[in-house]
């Protein structure tokens, strides 16, 4: 038996000690004990815990917050890393080695994992990696903090045939494929605090074919005869709140806010006959998390609107419209998509960063997904990179690929995108860079129905100057995610499986145990194009990137895949070389 087929079938005695990345505090130098890992007891489980080995973790952008801002990070609640550390890697492939006697019915020693670490207990945010420490070691325990929270259990079953690296890639895969997946609630919240907002009698007879009796509370300011009495005949029915705040201007805003929903907003807001920008923008700023701002009218708007994309992305904020006089007609699913428009065009910017190199190869590998994938970014090297992995990939799957540095003076993103469309605009734009400037200048470009997609994610209170108009007049869609679920990870998963998805290829650098700082500033850097990926339990291997191997390691770079992409047959070689059992 090969050391490899030892190595996935394990079957020998555990170490008694395993190395470990802790931090003990913000910054690089407070990874490890001198720039070195620590030697620890390997423990043993308790009944309800299992000891996982650590296979692969894949270092994530998302931990620079963490390593800048140490205990005072929002997840660590204020918590003493001296003496109390964490440690990094959410993005984990897992081996289980032993099963507390609780578990046995559950879990088997040699069973392979991936984990989502976005996870909460009776309603309060944890996370692996973070309050939970993470894989940066070669085994740990997990217990009820991970198995017996708010959704069960976080662990999710690997078939044996996916490579290690590409298990623990099925976390930040999960979160761009859950970019795609509706997160926006698109009905109005039953039980909740609606405020319909119009400007006297428009003469269009506006109604709700369904949904004005979800909400317990109902404002209504200047809102035509009609509605009025329909509101009125649906709190008699219903015994809902029905209250009147007529002639209230954007300045009283505020205080309507706090009289009538506690400052924490309304959970839906509709505006009739919309007109002015500032006016929206105002009244937007009274959305509540997960909440609905609802434009019906037929006449554009004065100008663009100061939008708070931060709530975009973190607070899952819906803006939805139609031209009337049904108001129920914006909502639901069918009107409000979520996913790339069929032989469209796409536009990914920020695209040549681990995390847009995805965006960009799943828009590609999507059997009916955009016909053109325009990919741009300012930095020369990563756009080559891009163009190097993707471009025979677009072919093969009969898409075009067209790359763009808009900082290379020829012509702006506009004038190219008009040219690539004759002047239609995006159907899709997926700003992946966090820069409020950026994401305004993508939405320009987009097409008037067309869908701008948050991914990364600007701090909330950042307002970005948005075209609202083509909400109601068009149907445009404005939309954000952050992070993942168990179900978006679990998909992932299928779809690597039956081969519509090859996570692996967002591998650009190795290394082993030891090179687990070297990884963090790295990424800290942006050294790598794609996802840097650290195998634990792999001793004297450096930091590499795959463009390195040819010469370090030629017999893994001899199993790498056309493109110096990663593969299992890569993984193999590697193990058989750097594993010591």
């Amino acid at each position: 038996m090969s050391k490899y087929e030892r190595y996935c079938v394990p079957s020998a005695p555990i170490a008694r000690e395993t190395w470990a990345w802790n931090m003990y505090g913000a910054g690089v130098e407070h990874i490890g004990r001198e720039g070195r890992p620590e030697r620890f007891p390997v423990p043993e489980p308790q009944r309800d815990q299992l000891l996982v080995r650590v296979d692969a973790v894949g270092m994530c952008y998302s931990d620079v917050k963490l390593i800048k801002q140490g205990g005072g990070h929002p997840k660590l609640y204020g918590r003493d890393l001296a003496t109390q550390p964490t440690r990094l890697g959410h993005e984990v492939a897992l081996t289980v080695m032993r099963v507390g006697a609780d578990l046995r019915e559950r879990f088997h020693p040699g069973q392979r994992l991936a984990l989502q670490p976005d996870i909460y207990r009776q309603g309060r945010s944890t996370a692996y990696g973070y309050t939970i420490p993470g894989g940066l070691t070669q085994f740990h325990l997990i217990g009820p903090e991970v198995l017996d929270a708010d959704q069960q259990s976080y662990l999710l079953p690997i078939a044996a045939d996916l490579g290690y690296a590409a298990a623990a890639l099925t976390e930040p895969w999960a979160c761009v494929e859950a970019a795609y997946t509706q997160r926006r609630r698109l009905a109005p919240r039953p039980g909740g605090t609606m405020w319909i907002a119009g400007r006297g009698d428009s003469g269009v007879d506006y109604a709700f074919s369904a949904g004005l009796e979800a909400p317990s509370t109902i404002v209504l300011s200047d809102v035509p005869q009609s509605l009025l009495a329909a509101a009125q005949r649906q709190a008699h029915e219903r015994g809902a709140r029905l209250v009147r705040r007529d002639g209230v201007s954007p300045a009283g805003y505020p205080a309507l806010n706090a009289e009538l929903a506690g400052d924490a907003g309304f959970d839906d807001i509709v505006l009739l006959d919309p007109s002015s920008a500032q006016t929206v923008s105002a009244a937007a700023a009274l959305i509540a998390r997960r909440g609905t701002l609802n434009l019906v009218g037929q006449a554009p708007l004065d100008g663009l609107v100061p939008v708070d994309i931060g709530r975009i992305h973190y607070d899952y904020t819906a803006y939805v419209g139609n031209r009337g006089p049904d108001i129920a007609a914006s909502y639901g699913e069918r009107r409000n998509r979520c996913e790339l428009r069929a032989g469209g065009t796409a536009l990914l910017v920020g695209a040549g960063g681990p995390m847009g190199q995805m965006h960009v190869q799943r828009a590609i590998e999507l059997a009916a997904g955009p016909g053109l994938i325009v990919a741009s970014e300012v930095n020369p090297t990563r756009l080559a990179d891009l163009e190097a992995a993707f471009a025979a990939m677009a072919q093969a799957h009969g898409k075009r690929l067209l790359t763009f540095n808009p900082a290379a003076g020829s012509e702006s993103l506009r004038e190219l995108i008009a040219r690539q469309t004759g002047g239609r605009g995006a159907d899709d734009v997926i700003v992946c860079a966090p820069v409020a400037s950026l994401a305004a200048e993508a939405a320009a470009v987009m097409a008037g129905d067309g869908m701008l997609v948050l991914f990364a994610g600007c701090p909330n209170g950042t307002l970005a100057p948005l075209d609202l108009s083509r909400v109601y007049l068009h149907n445009a869609q404005y939309t954000g995610t952050s992070g993942s679920t168990v179900a978006d990870q679990a998909l992932v998963i299928a779809k690597a499986g039956d081969g519509r998805l090859s996570p692996e290829r967002s591998v650009a650098a190795i290394g082993g145990i030891e090179a687990a700082q070297e990884g963090v500033r790295a990424l800290l850097e942006g050294r790598y194009p794609g996802k840097v990926v650290i195998f634990p339990q792999l001793t004297g291997l450096p930091l590499l990137g795959l463009a390195e191997l040819e010469e370090a390691l030629p017999s893994v770079a001899a199993c790498l895949a056309p493109g110096s992409v990663w593969t299992r047959e890569a993984e193999r070689a590697l193990i058989e070389r750097f594993w010591q059992p």
